[in-house]
């Protein structure tokens, strides 16, 4: 490996003490490596990789965004060359919100927000439903940090829309106002208290966060789809993959309105449910609608009935009958046309 880029940064710790670090740019033969060495206590020093590949975009956009959060914690190069991250195509309405994404984050209220989630666990569980569709982590964070009093103040927040305010804004409302806020609506004055340096610098953060995130939702698609294909029943998949059975189940379903074709899976797993049960559900799909799984629920079991099941399981099942629900209902559609 040749050495193209080298560069010594310095950060003040204390009155007269510094770390010192170099950022190094090597390539060869078409691959390259950037690499970070920052000293450390007892004349130590730790060695950390931001690049190792064979693309020159990713070469580079992995040493700007690394060696910009690097000078926004206060390392500066001795050369002084003036490092900037890539630029971020975001139209002004998208900055806005991410500004009141970014400020709550640094001002979430700990104690409210433990409330909040622990009534959007219970909200969710009413409506059998998963939690972030009752409201997002960062509503909560938003809601805590803002504090807002009235359904207009509440329908500010990004995400909080007309239909969320008339279902949750009371109860939201009711635990917002016991705590006293110092700051005001609309919310204009956000960007005034942000420092532009380290916003940018989270920004390029959460971008590197969603492809990560992204990747790792494909790598996860192809090891289900794996494991669809060899027959693997419910329990094998979810000790392979590591996922809560409720999220495997949720994985399956979006593969399946993807447009994979899991006839012959879900009847596989389906064949250990009794024919009358599946009947059942299937005639309550009929008469109540798919978009809910509890009044299905209710429909087969009474309360005291439920009292000695696996809810969970059942659950389960009713999951993967949808799915078949829905095609069977799909392909009448198409045959009416």
């Amino acid at each position: 490996m040749q050495i193209m880029f080298l560069n010594s940064l310095e950060k003040k710790v204390g009155e007269e003490q510094l770390l010192t670090a170099q950022v190094s740019i090597s390539g060869s033969e078409g691959e390259w490596i950037v690499l970070w060495q920052e000293s450390e206590a007892a004349g130590q020093s730790s060695v950390k990789t931001w690049y190792e590949g064979a693309s020159v975009e990713e070469m580079l956009s992995a040493f700007r965004t690394n060696i910009f959060n690097k000078q926004t914690e206060g390392f500066k190069p001795v050369l002084d060359v003036s490092i900037q991250p890539e630029p971020l195509s975001l139209d002004k309405r998208s900055v806005q919100i991410r500004l009141l994404h970014y400020y709550s984050e640094l001002n979430v209220n700990r104690e409210l927000y433990e409330q909040l989630r622990q009534w959007r666990l219970k909200q969710a569980n009413k409506e059998a439903k998963a939690p972030f569709l009752v409201a997002t982590n960062r509503m909560l964070q938003m809601i805590t940090a803002f504090l807002p009093h009235t359904p207009e103040e509440l329908q500010q927040l990004p995400g909080m829309g007309a239909g969320k305010v008339a279902a949750y804004g009371g109860e939201l409302l009711a635990m917002v106002q016991s705590y006293e806020r110092s700051t005001s609506f609309p919310l204009n004055w956000v960007e005034s208290m942000i420092n532009p340096s380290e916003f940018h610098a989270w920004l390029q953060s959460e971008k590197d966060r969603k492809t990560r995130a992204e990747q790792n939702k494909q790598e996860i698609k192809r090891k289900l789809l794996e494991a669809i294909t060899r027959g693997d029943d419910l329990e094998a998949v979810r000790e392979q993959m590591q996922l809560h059975r409720r999220e495997l189940l949720l994985r399956i379903e979006e593969l399946d309105r993807d447009g994979y074709d899991l006839e012959a899976y879900v009847e596989q797993m389906l064949q250990n449910i009794p024919d009358d049960q599946q009947s059942l559900a299937w005639s309550a799909f009929q008469l109540q609608g798919d978009r809910y799984l509890k009044p299905i629920l209710h429909s087969l079991y009474t309360e005291d009935e439920l009292a000695g099941k696996e809810v969970d399981r059942i659950y389960e099942w009713l999951r993967l009958l949808r799915i078949k629900f829905r095609r069977a209902q799909s392909s009448d559609q198409a045959a009416a046309v």
